[in-house]
C-alpha cells in the first residue's frame, strides 16, 4: 500500500521542538518530507535548530512562550499567516518539577498546569481554523499531544504536579477527540517512557542510574529518536487516520507491569 505512512507535504507545528522529544519528532517529520514549524521560548535556539533541520528538508521557527494566553495567541496568529491550513499540531512543550512530598511547592502546580495543560487547550483552540481548513473525511487534521507514562502509572520519582498534569493531558485528549471527531480532526496522545531529553538528563547521564532504568524497561533500553518520530508519523499519516482519543505508551513495555 504505497503512501500508507507518508506525511510528504503536510504542514506541521511542533511546540517545544528545539530539544528532546520535540526535536526527535520535528526532525522525523522534516526528513519525511513535511513542512515543519518549530516553536520554543528562546528565539536564538529556535533559529539555530531550524537552520540545522533545514539541512534535511523544510523547517522554519516561530519563537513563543505559550505558558500565557497572549503568547499562545501570538503563536497561533503567526502560524495562520504562514500556513492557512495546518495538517498536524504536535503539543509537546512541557515542564517538570521534582521535590520531596512535604517540600513540594504549590507554585509547581501553578507553573505546570499552565504549561502542560492550559497551553495544550488554548493553542489547539486557537489553531482550530487552520486545522479545519486542512480536515477532510479521508484525511483528517491531526492533533498529537505528548503526555507521559507518569500520567498512567505512579512514577518512580516525586514529581507530583508533573504526573497529575500529564494525566490531565490524557483526559483532555479524549475530551477533545470526542468533540472534534465530527469535524474530521483526530486527537491522540503519545505517552513516552524514558528518552534522551533534558527532563531525563539528571538520571540518564549517571551510568548507574541509567542501568537501573534500562533494567526496569522490558525491552531493555532507552527510547531512540526514531521510536518517537515513528509513533508521531504513524498518527499523522493515512495509517493513523481512523484512530482518535487514544493514549499510546511508547515506553518499551514499562506500563505492562501494571
Amino acid at each position: 500500500m504505497p503512501g500508507l505512512f507518508s506525511v510528504e507535504g503536510k504542514a506541521v507545528l511542533v511546540t517545544g521542538g528545539t530539544r528532546g522529544i520535540g526535536l526527535m519528532i520535528a526532525r522525523g517529520f522534516v526528513e519525511a518530507g513535511a513542512q515543519v514549524i518549530i516553536s520554543s521560548r528562546k528565539a536564538e535556539v529556535c533559529a539555530e535548530v531550524a537552520e540545522q533541520l533545514s539541512g534535511f528538508g523544510r523547517c522554519e521557527a516561530i519563537p513563543a512562550d505559550i505558558s500565557s494566553a497572549a503568547g499562545a495567541g501570538r503563536l497561533a496568529e503567526q502560524v495562520l499567516q504562514r500556513v492557512p491550513a495546518l495538517d498536524v499540531l504536535v503539543n509537546n512543550a512541557g515542564a517538570t518539577w521534582g521535590a520531596p512530598l512535604e517540600a513540594y511547592p504549590e507554585s509547581a502546580f501553578d507553573k505546570l498546569w499552565a504549561v502542560n495543560v492550559k497551553a495544550v487547550f488554548r493553542l489547539t483552540t486557537a489553531l482550530l481554523p487552520a486545522l479545519r481548513a486542512s480536515a477532510s473525511a479521508d484525511d483528517p487534521a491531526r492533533v498529537i499531544n505528548i503526555g507521559s507514562i507518569d500520567g498512567i502509572r505512579v512514577p518512580w520519582m516525586e514529581v507530583y504536579a508533573y504526573s497529575a498534569t500529564k494525566a490531565a493531558v490524557h483526559m483532555l485528549t479524549r475530551s477533545l477527540a470526542h468533540q472534534l471527531a465530527p469535524e474530521h480532526i483526530t486527537v491522540n496522545a503519545i505517552a513516552p517512557g524514558p528518552f534522551e531529553s533534558k527532563m531525563m538528563a539528571f538520571a540518564l547521564d549517571d551510568p548507574a542510574t541509567r542501568a537501573t532504568i534500562e533494567h526496569q524497561v522490558p525491552l531493555g533500553r532507552i527510547g531512540r529518536p526514531d521510536d518517537m518520530a515513528g509513533a508521531a508519523i504513524y498518527l499523522a499519516s493515512r495509517a493513523g487516520a481512523y484512530l482518535t482519543g487514544a493514549v499510546i505508551p511508547v515506553d518499551g513495555g514499562i506500563t505492562t507491569h501494571g
